[in-house]
């Protein structure tokens, strides 16, 4: 069974940075796909970025330059540095372990508040 639990999150005033951080269980972490996503109120959960079990990532496009997204295996941990941050970036984000090539299933995190004021 895979738990994720993400901390992390908070207050911070635009042009400043947060760490995520998204710790799993279970024995697949390694083998899995992680990715971040975020909700902003009354819209949906949109991918901010990805990383593969080999390290190679991708982000969407209004994050890239200012989010980095790393993991470590030993840790069973992933993690999202959120550097320049815009008010538009406030939203919940959820912590992500795609499964569904052998499991056939995504697992997610209870999701940590991010707000930058303005």
């Amino acid at each position: 069974q895979v738990q994720l639990v993400e901390s992390g999150g908070g207050l911070v005033q635009a042009g400043g940075s947060l760490r995520l951080s998204c710790a799993a269980s279970g024995s697949i972490f390694s083998i899995s796909p992680m990715g971040w996503y975020r909700q902003a109120p009354g819209k949906q959960r949109d991918l901010v970025a990805r990383i593969t079990s080999g390290g190679s990532t991708n982000y969407v496009d209004s994050v890239k330059g200012r989010f980095t997204i790393s993991r470590d295996n030993a840790k069973k941990t992933v993690y999202l540095q959120m550097n320049s941050l815009k008010p538009e970036d406030t939203a919940v984000y959820y912590c992500n372990l795609d499964s569904t090539s052998y499991l056939g299933r995504n697992y997610w995190g209870q999701g940590t508040q991010v707000t930058v004021s303005s």
